[in-house]
Formats: C-alpha cells, sequence, structure tokens
C-alpha cells in the first residue's frame, strides 16, 4: 500500500497527523508546500493526499485541481478554517473527498482519512477486476448486434447517441466505442470523460461541462477547466442526455456546431477536439414533441443510434454474467467465489430484471456476502427473485372497492394489505409498522386524495434521505447501500425535491 501524504506548512500539524497514523500502522510522507508534492508526483503517487488549504508556495485548491487532473480517483482530504466556508465549497467543487476543519478533533481526522484510505483501496481493487475483465459479454443475438456496431464504428469519430434502459450498461459501449477508435488505446490514448447530467444540480452543471474563471461566482477562487477541455483529444460521454436542463442545451448545441465555447465568466474563446458519444434511458423524440429537449440538438446528436437491450431480452447471457458478476465480488472481498446451481439459474432467467445488469450485479454482490453456502441454490436467492415477494404482492392486489373510491371502509382492508409488507422484505418485522397502519387510516377515514402515492412518497423520501445521511452526501454510495441505480437515485431526488 502507499503511503498517505500530508501537505502543511504547519509543522505542529504534520507532525500530531504523522505520529496519530504511525499509531494506526500507515505509512506516511510530509511535505511543506504545494511545490515539492508536484515534484513528486512525477516519480510517485500517494493513496490519500491531506492537504492545507493556505500555505505559502501554492493554495490547497490550486493543488487539488492539479492532482486531480493526473489522477482523478485519489481521495483528497482538504484542511481549513471552521469560519473558510467559500474554501469547503471550493474543494468539493474541485473534486475533493472531504474536507476537515481546523482545529481537529485527531480521532475524527484519523478515523476520516482511513475512510479515504478505504475508498481508494477500493477504487484499486476494481480498476484491477476491469483491466482484467472482458469489455462486455454477451452471446444473445441482440448483443452480437451491438458488437458488430461498435466494430463497424472503430475507425470513426461520428457522434453516437446510445438508448436502453437504466443499468443496462450505456457507459460499457461508450468506453468500447472510445477505446476502439482512433482516439482511444488503439490510437492515441486520448482520454474518456464520463459526466452524468442528471447527477449534477443545474446551477454546478455548467461549470462542470465548460470549466469557469476564478472570482466567476462565490466559492470560484481558482480557474477550472470543464469537461469539454479536460477530453480534448479524446471523448467526452454524455450520460442522461435527456435530463440536460433547456439553456444549456443551446450551449451544447453551440459548441458541437464550430467546436467552441466560453468557460463561466470567462471571455476568451476555447476551442476543444471532442468526440461526443450522448446516452439516454428516456425517448427523446417525445422529450422534444413535449419542448423539454430541443429538436436541433437531437438532430446533432442523433448521427448514429445505438439501441443496447435490456437484460429480459437477453436472458441467455444471464448465466455467464452472474458466473462472472460473483467472480468478481469474491475478488473484491476476498473470498472464495461461490457457485452456482442450474436450478438458482433458471430462476434468475425467469426474472425480468428492471434494473437490467446493473441489478443481476447487486445481487451478486449480495450473494457473495449474504448466501449461507459456498453454492447458492433457489432457496438463497434474494427475496424479490425468490418468489416470496411475488406471493406477497399477490396478497395485496386491490379486491373490489379498495382502489376505487377510497372510501373509510376501506381502512381495515388497507391496514390488512400494508400489515403484510414484512413479507415483502424476507420474513422481517419493523416497529414503524403500527405508526404506517395508523397513517393509512387516518388519511382514508378522512377521504384523503392519492394515498397511495402519498405514502409512498414519504416512504421512499426517508430511505433516500437516512442513506444520503449515512454516506455523507454522497449519492452513489447512498444509491448501493439502498440496492438501486445512480440514475434512479438521482431522479427520485429530483421528484421527490430532496434537493
Amino acid at each position: 500500500m502507499k503511503p498517505i501524504w500530508i501537505v502543511d506548512d504547519d509543522q505542529s500539524i504534520r507532525f500530531v497527523l504523522e505520529r496519530a497514523l504511525a499509531r494506526e500502522q500507515l505509512a506516511v510522507r510530509s511535505f511543506s508546500n504545494p511545490r515539492d508534492v508536484l515534484a513528486a508526483l512525477v516519480d510517485d503517487t500517494p493513496q490519500v493526499l491531506v492537504s492545507d488549504i493556505r500555505m505559502p508556495g501554492g493554495s490547497g485548491i490550486d493543488l487539488l485541481n492539479k492532482v486531480k487532473e493526473k489522477l482523478p480517483g485519489l481521495p483528497v482530504i482538504i484542511m481549513t478554517a471552521y469560519s473558510d466556508l467559500d474554501s469547503a465549497v471550493s474543494a468539493f467543487q474541485g473534486g475533493a473527498f472531504e474536507y476537515l476543519p481546523k482545529p481537529f478533533d485527531l480521532p475524527k481526522a484519523v478515523e476520516l482519512i482511513r475512510r479515504a484510505l478505504e475508498e481508494s483501496l477500493r477504487e484499486a481493487v476494481g480498476d484491477a477486476a476491469s483491466a482484467e475483465m472482458p469489455e462486455m459479454l454477451g452471446q444473445a443475438p441482440a448483443m452480437q448486434d451491438v458488437f458488430r456496431a461498435i466494430g463497424r464504428l472503430s475507425q470513426s469519430n461520428v457522434t453516437v447517441l446510445i438508448t436502453g434502459e437504466s443499468g443496462s450498461g450505456k457507459e460499457l459501449v461508450a468506453r468500447a466505442l472510445h477505446k476502439h477508435s482512433p482516439r482511444g488505446d488503439a490510437g492515441s490514448k486520448g482520454p474518456f470523460i464520463a459526466i452524468n447530467t442528471a447527477a449534477i444540480p443545474k446551477d454546478l452543471l455548467e461549470s462542470e461541462l465548460f470549466g469557469h474563471e476564478r472570482g466567476a461566482f462565490t466559492g470560484a477562487q481558482a480557474t477550472r477547466r470543464g469537461r469539454f477541455e479536460q477530453a480534448d483529444g479524446g471523448t467526452l460521454f454524455l450520460d442522461e442526455i435527456g435530463d440536460m436542463p433547456f439553456d444549456l442545451q443551446t450551449r451544447l448545441l453551440r459548441v458541437l456546431s464550430d467546436g467552441q465555447f466560453y468557460r463561466v465568466g470567462g471571455h476568451q474563446p476555447l476551442r476543444a477536439n471532442v468526440r461526443v458519444i450522448a446516452a439516454t434511458h428516456q425517448n427523446l423524440e417525445q422529450r422534444v414533441r413535449e419542448g423539454a429537449f430541443r429538436e436541433d440538438l437531437f438532430h446533432r446528436l442523433n448521427v448514429i443510434r445505438l439501441r443496447l437491450p435490456p437484460l429480459r431480452e437477453r436472458r441467455e447471457d444471464i448465466p455467464a454474467l452472474t458466473r462472472f458478476f460473483l467472480g468478481k465480488s469474491a475478488k473484491e472481498l476476498g473470498v472464495e467465489p461461490k457457485r452456482i446451481t442450474d436450478a438458482a439459474l433458471d430462476q434468475l432467467m425467469a426474472f425480468d430484471f428492471p434494473g437490467n445488469v446493473r441489478q443481476l450485479e447487486n445481487v451478486c454482490h449480495w450473494l457473495t456476502v449474504m448466501a449461507p453456502a459456498q453454492v447458492i441454490e433457489p432457496k438463497d436467492l434474494p427475496p424479490e427473485l425468490s418468489g416470496q415477494e411475488s406471493a406477497a404482492a399477490e396478497s395485496m392486489a386491490p379486491s373490489s372497492g379498495v382502489m376505487g373510491g377510497m372510501a373509510s371502509s376501506s381502512a381495515p382492508v388497507v391496514a390488512a394489505e400494508i400489515a403484510a409488507l414484512p413479507q415483502m422484505a424476507g420474513g422481517l418485522t419493523g416497529a414503524w409498522l403500527p405508526d404506517l397502519q395508523r397513517e393509512a387510516r387516518r388519511m382514508l377515514e378522512g377521504d384523503e386524495p392519492d394515498v397511495w402515492n402519498a405514502l409512498s412518497r414519504q416512504f421512499e423520501g426517508a430511505l433516500i434521505q437516512v442513506a444520503l445521511d449515512l454516506t455523507r452526501g454522497r449519492r452513489i454510495e447512498a444509491a448501493l447501500k439502498l440496492g438501486i441505480g445512480r440514475n434512479t437515485i438521482t431522479r427520485k431526488i429530483q421528484d421527490l425535491k430532496l434537493d
């Protein structure tokens, strides 16, 4: 494991952190200024970087930006004063893992560094696994069509629009298109830069795409290159393009038309040689008809369209994908890979997988952790796949009049249905269920409208809020904990107005 680098002009801070980390048996290397760090990066790299924000000879934010250009996956912790809110905002906008307010509690500082260390090691395992994995798996005819299309496009720089449901692997296709193009590994090794336009707040998305000048807005203490500049000579992957705000669509169209753009707050036109690959799970033609997506931008993106089939249209690929994901999960967790019986595979192949390949991968990770034996049998599958959930759903099917007028006479029936919810969780019970029943009865007896949706939104909102609290606002980590996709949690946050 590589050492943790500490950058601070205050010798006492360096000494305290060095001693604390040494007690944790962690290797440390210290620097008194950013200049020495940049020089050391020529020959070496850290596992985690912890940097002060204000130092003679350079700013921690400037160092963060330069380090992120070279090592985008490196966790960087920025140390800053309690009152320095603008610096904290800049740190997060620059991609910092976390910021550590001064004066800090030493055990909490060590805990934060250890958390960043675990994240770094997890990323390293993921990179190693992806380096060994085949780019894409699939023997189904629909996937063979996709592979042939990637082959035909291998020597082209044409714009591609990838459509498909969430979790079907659109980013994998985009990476394959890049890798096998003149810009990828076989060519000049240009960068592949990905951005999910649905996962970034509207007021930050413009800066993410085009960069910003110093002083362009509160917290912009340094000039920052946007994704278009970072992707110069390579490929920019715009995921969930259908969710891009309408005013930003105009700016994107202008860049695609003449290759010229301005940073936020900038007056100097910039150019970038970028191939754009876009992806969406939405029907863009419908979005155009609704006035939510620019028709001219749609035609500019829709030069070549590549449809990625959902997993239910390629069920014959499920056994190979399952075995691969079980092996991948075992390697990540450092355990022996589990085997799966044909009967369990048949049950997996019968499931529709609304979350597609991503959901199957999550199921395999769950099985690696939760299945009691080395051989996975049908009874070991999670509730939604083993038939328990469907049985509970049948018991909850609306009887005559229950979902019609929502009259007060329906309350006992609905309360009984809600009581069946523990079956859907595989037999679990919760102290919150009586409260839910009482609230349902109150709303139904009061003839309140749209009871089902109202309670469902509260339930989903509470789940997501707790997950975000636990992950300190990191949406991807929260989605993993909840067992849903990153696009799903982003969409839910927007729908439920949790921002």
